[in-house]
């Protein structure tokens, strides 16, 4: 049965995508795609153009507010498919630049692991009844320790806050996260939606935060430096593995982990452009993504997880708070600019 759907979608597919229009020069159909620098590699490019006859352009994001920007040009026309978080992906309903998606056209879904295969259970991915959005690409925001100053490994995200590390802790210089990383701390239930009540503990956990920390960056090779000039002992990892990969070419006795009390994470999603011109030849790339070759990059090359393989880094029963859309993000970012600075509790609140 699935051997005969699968024969029949990719045969559909190229129907569709044979009367399509934007076209490349020679004539072939053209896909546009916008995407995160190593989700389209080279070679899972060249084998989809092989399989399809069509004709990949690919444009790369550097960016939530890049992808935002381009997506909104023209009304979305200029793109047919692009990967978005999940805590993103709403307010690309709204701006009615998404597509539904035809399920019975991506058969690579069966390859999903479980914890992707149930729509209702990841915030965001559905608008109404319909799935607007494939899981593909994730990577949680544990922590990173150093096997040599930290022995035994830290068990919670309090760990951050612990006065025997003072000074060798490096944090994430930023609001959004940093206040769902407080909420989660103080063991809030709605890390995402702070209550008017829950703003002056989580402003008071956060500039306990700052007094611990002995460094706060925005990129992941700023991470690095900060971790080996400070002599760090642990760093909450906001790119998650991509640092811990990171730490360890720089020579750091580097290791991971999930808390046991969770760790925030963020999922891609491939996503076909309401304005697509070549709707059968998008769902075709979206299923050209969850086989086998391009979900080995990802993890191999790129040290993040695919919603379709397992993985030892990966395990299914790690607790995973999926980012939602915060309730402000302007008062977030605020605020932590002021704890940030050094400012007392009185003066940030007064903001």
């Amino acid at each position: 049965m699935y051997k005969q759907r699968r024969v029949f979608c990719l045969g559909l597919s190229t129907a569709l995508l044979t009367a399509s229009r934007p076209a490349a020069a020679d004539g072939r159909p053209r896909l546009r795609i916008l995407a995160w620098p190593g989700y389209a590699e080279p070679e899972i490019i060249k084998s989809f153009e092989q399989r399809t006859g069509a004709q990949i352009d690919l444009t790369l994001i550097d960016s939530d507010l890049d992808l935002w920007q381009k997506m909104n040009a023209k009304q979305g026309l200029n793109f047919d498919v692009f990967a978005v978080n999940t805590a993103e992906l709403q307010r690309y309903v709204q701006q009615g630049l998404v597509a539904n998606l035809e399920t019975g056209l991506i058969p690579n879904l069966t390859r999903q692991l479980p914890r992707f295969r149930k729509p209702g259970a990841i915030p965001g991915i559905v608008a109404g009844k319909e799935l607007v959005g494939v899981p593909f690409a994730y990577a949680e925001m544990g922590l990173i320790y150093d096997r040599k100053r930290l022995p035994q490994p830290p068990e919670s995200i309090a760990a951050l806050w612990d006065k025997q590390l003072s000074g060798r802790v490096i944090a994430y210089n930023g609001g959004t996260h940093n206040f769902s990383l407080a909420a989660q701390a103080l063991g809030l239930p709605a890390p995402f939606k702070l209550a008017e009540h829950a703003w002056l503990p989580a402003v008071e956990k956060l500039i306990a935060l700052r007094r611990n920390a002995g460094g706060f960056y925005t990129q992941p090779e700023e991470s690095v430096a900060l971790f080996k000039s400070r002599q760090a002992a642990l760093m909450f990892a906001n790119f998650g593995r991509q640092q811990l990969l990171l730490l360890k070419a720089a020579g750091v006795d580097a290791a991971y982990l999930i808390p046991k009390d969770g760790a925030l994470a963020w999922l891609d999603c491939w996503v076909i452009a309401r304005a697509t011109q070549n709707s059968g030849l998008a769902h075709a790339w979206i299923n050209h993504l969850l086989d086998e070759p391009a979900s080995r990059l990802l993890t191999s090359r790129q040290g993040l997880g695919s919603t379709t393989q397992e993985s030892a880094d990966y395990r299914a029963d790690d607790k995973l708070i999926w980012l939602q859309p915060v309730e402000s993000e302007e008062r977030r970012n605020r605020l932590w600019h002021r704890i940030v600075s050094g400012d007392r509790l009185a003066k940030v609140l007064a903001l």
